[in-house]
């Protein structure tokens, strides 16, 4: 596929990075010479230099056959302009927009080709808000990433000794939790003096203390498989109540409006500095909101606002040092889980399930969003996970026994990577594409209940399963991808 990228900030090169890793053709425009060369000099990708709501510059860099634009640039004016020139000069078939505005939504007369010409919004806060908030209703997680409309979920965590699962073999996990439909499907061990490093997940694998476990589950499953990963046997669940946020921007002020919204769940105070903002987030969020004026590194602060019985404390301002430092303190002072926002990729890696439990990017939060929009067939979801080197992807399984490779077939027939982890299926979702029952048909007056599969070997993938994988390495993409294409001559 041949992609456009506007923009050359912490988003662009996050995406460009992991689109030029599925061998796309990618083109970066920016008016930052240095910003490109340094960009060129990293990735297989072209630099071009100039104002991409230009169309001359967009015509160098190659907008006439063009099949996708991603306009991500800093402000929402250049990305709106950009993809409504790209339409009318060049009628570039797709294009996606980074907007921070509320108020642009898919699908709104605004966004159709006559308005802006955008197919789908991408806004970074938006992704933070949502993820941080699964991460709210699973504490204890690492990473929650969900699939299937929600009825799925991938959650990692980090084993904790004294658990029931830890110490145990996975063949052993099964045995005693035969009524939870779980799949462990990766497991990224801790060695001296290295990185973590990923190991191959089969029976008799054991779950070690301090491993960071993936696991595959149905929604309502989660809690029972975080509390075998990271609960003593007797120990009563946790729950998140007391949050604290440091930093007053447009990500705390969003998360803690619809925090609030769940009336009396939450007990929420933000930390900011500047005082005019503090007046404006006062006025503008509701009142069981607490804005308080001062630093968060602050100790006497922290400590006269009982840091110590905070149950998730953020980090979400726009300086990666002061997020870090916050978090770092706010945890010495007590804090029981505490998440950092850092823009640098390397920094985030340094910190993240370290002191800090959480280290979050923004980019990496509303990667998936734009992976599933670029990738081809019927993939669903796409979760980019172990800082972009591992994938999660969700993809539906199309067309019968004589056009499909998969349907039909039982899952040990597949041909199917070794490294390639088939995690669940969901059967039973309504299909958007199905065509309606002819005149004077039974319909059933309940439709099916789906239900979350646990795949074995005998297992037979029917016609709209959706079936969700852990690829280790993102280069098996393709070849799970070509598996799942309906083919109208294949046999």
């Amino acid at each position: 596929m041949k992609i456009i990228i506007l923009g050359a900030g912490r988003v662009g090169q996050s995406a460009a990075a992991s689109l030029v890793s599925e061998s796309n053709d990618i083109t970066v425009i920016d008016t930052d010479a240095q910003r490109l060369r340094d960009l060129e000099a990293r990735l297989d990708l072209r630099g071009v230099v100039g104002n991409g709501i230009d169309p001359a510059v967009l015509a160098e860099a190659g907008a006439r056959d063009t099949d996708l634009l991603i306009a991500c640039a800093a402000q929402d004016e250049t990305n709106l302009v950009c993809a409504k020139v790209a339409q009318m000069q060049f009628n570039v078939p797709s294009c996606i927009a980074r907007v921070r505005t509320n108020g642009f939504e898919d699908g709104s007369a605004l966004l159709s080709r006559e308005g802006f010409a955008v197919d789908h919004i991408l806004c970074p806060e938006n992704s933070l808000v949502r993820y941080i908030g699964k991460l709210m209703e699973y504490p204890g997680a690492l990473q929650v990433r969900e699939f299937a409309d929600g009825r799925a979920c991938l959650v990692s965590a980090r084993a904790r000794a004294g658990a029931p699962a830890v110490g145990l073999e996975i063949k052993l996990l099964r045995e005693q939790m035969p009524d939870v439909a779980v799949r462990i499907v990766a497991i990224y061990r801790r060695f001296p003096d290295e990185p973590d490093r990923f190991v191959p997940c089969d029976g008799a694998t054991r779950i070690e203390p301090g491993d960071e476990v993936f696991a595959l589950a149905g929604r309502e499953r989660v809690p029972q498989v975080l509390a075998a990963l990271r609960m003593r046997p007797g120990q009563p669940p946790r729950v998140v109540r007391r949050i604290m946020m440091a930093g007053g921007g447009v990500v705390s002020e969003r998360l803690a409006r619809a925090l609030a919204a769940e009336q009396g769940r939450f007990n929420i105070k933000i930390i900011e500095h500047d005082a005019q903002r503090c007046v404006a987030l006062a006025s503008n969020l509701p009142e069981e909101v607490l804005v308080l004026q001062g630093e968060s590194s602050d100790e006497e602060l922290l400590g006269e606002e009982g840091i110590e019985e905070v149950d998730f404390f953020l980090a979400l301002s726009n300086d990666d040092e002061n997020n870090i430092m916050s978090c770092l303190l706010a945890k010495r002072m007590g804090a029981r889980r505490v998440l950092a926002l850092i823009d640098r990729q390397a920094y985030a890696e340094l910190m993240h399930g370290t002191q800090i439990d959480i280290a979050l990017t923004p980019a990496q939060a509303m990667l998936g969003e734009l992976l599933a929009y670029t990738r081809q067939g019927d993939v669903q979801a796409v979760h980019s996970l172990r800082r972009g080197v591992a994938e999660a992807l969700e993809i539906v399984a199309r067309g019968d026994r004589k056009s499909s490779r998969v349907v039909g077939r039982r899952v040990e027939d597949l041909s199917l990577p070794p490294a390639v982890h088939m995690g669940l299926i969901v059967r039973g979702l309504p299909d958007p594409d199905a065509p309606p029952p002819p005149e004077g048909a039974i319909v059933p007056v309940q439709p099916r209940t789906p239900e979350v599969i646990i795949p074995r070997s005998h297992t037979v993938i029917e016609s709209n399963d959706h079936v969700v994988f852990f690829l280790p390495n993102k280069r098996l993409v393709r070849e799970v991808e070509k598996l799942f294409r309906v083919n109208a001559i294949f046999c």
